[in-house]
């Protein structure tokens, strides 16, 4: 949403950074404003990215808006809350009469038909509920309870940098549903969209990526390669959304 926010990261960060070594240098406001507007090259931001001191990529905040996620990712990805924001379409509010739609999981995506329309079945079967408690008067609320999971929703999110990376690391993990893999890899692909060297592989991405596989036992034992963008993985693991498909 606000795609300055990634500029504007990486000058808070650079400064942050610069800071703590030029203490000495400000005496003034006018010293302090000329650090903040000193230049810096892709490879400083590159640089700092990969210190182990997070603090300094928290000065900013990037607000995403995911549309047409499933209400189980919002679940999901809610389980999120340090330093992290969440705003949703709500079912109390909302009323979904005649508009539902449904979000498809890749495996159903890429099943025969008849497994689609079973699935699609199951969905419409649940509005039908919905919209019929509305009829008998009652509350968007109280009938959101016979919504599917699948139903699409609009949810924002706000987080500094670093949580986005931490979220990324995460979610982008094979260990996670198809859906929340490939909203986060969506995500990830348009940061660094915004900027190559803050979001870059090896600083972001799974954490086998970055080193390890933290699953222990239940890891997948399929690393991911350190160099792999959000589209090469895309690309890889989900073939069929290149295809015109939709999860």
């Amino acid at each position: 949403m606000n795609c300055q926010a990634v500029a504007e990261a990486e000058k808070n960060m650079v400064f942050a950074a610069r800071l703590t070594q030029r203490g000495h240098k400000i005496a003034t406001m006018d010293n302090l404003l000329a650090l903040y507007e000193k230049s810096f090259s892709e490879n400083t931001v590159a640089a700092i990215s990969s210190l182990p001191h997070p603090t300094v990529q928290k000065f900013a905040v990037i607000t995403v808006a995911v549309v047409g996620a499933s209400r189980r990712f919002l679940a999901q990805i809610t389980r999120h809350q340090n330093e992290v924001k969440f705003m949703s379409a709500s079912l109390q509010y909302s009323n979904y009469t005649g508009q539902a739609d449904f979000a498809v999981p890749y495996e159903i995506l890429t099943a025969p038909a008849a497994v689609r329309e079973l699935y699609l079945k199951s969905c419409h079967e649940g509005m039908d509920c919905y919209e019929k408690l509305c009829s008998a008067g009652i509350g968007h609320d109280a009938a959101g309870y016979a919504t599917p999971q699948g139903l699409r929703n609009v949810l924002l999110i706000s987080a500094t940098p670093y949580q986005w990376k931490h979220i990324i690391g995460q979610r982008v993990c094979r260990r996670n549903t198809d859906e929340t893999r490939i909203v986060l890899l969506k995500i990830w692909q348009e940061l660094y969209t915004l900027s190559p060297a803050l979001f870059a592989p090896g600083l972001t991405g799974s954490f086998c990526q970055r080193d390890k596989c933290l699953e222990g036992k239940m890891t997948c034992g399929r690393k991911l390669a350190a160099a792999m963008t959000p589209e090469n993985i895309l690309r890889n693991d989900y073939p069929a959304l290149l295809e015109g498909g939709g999860a």
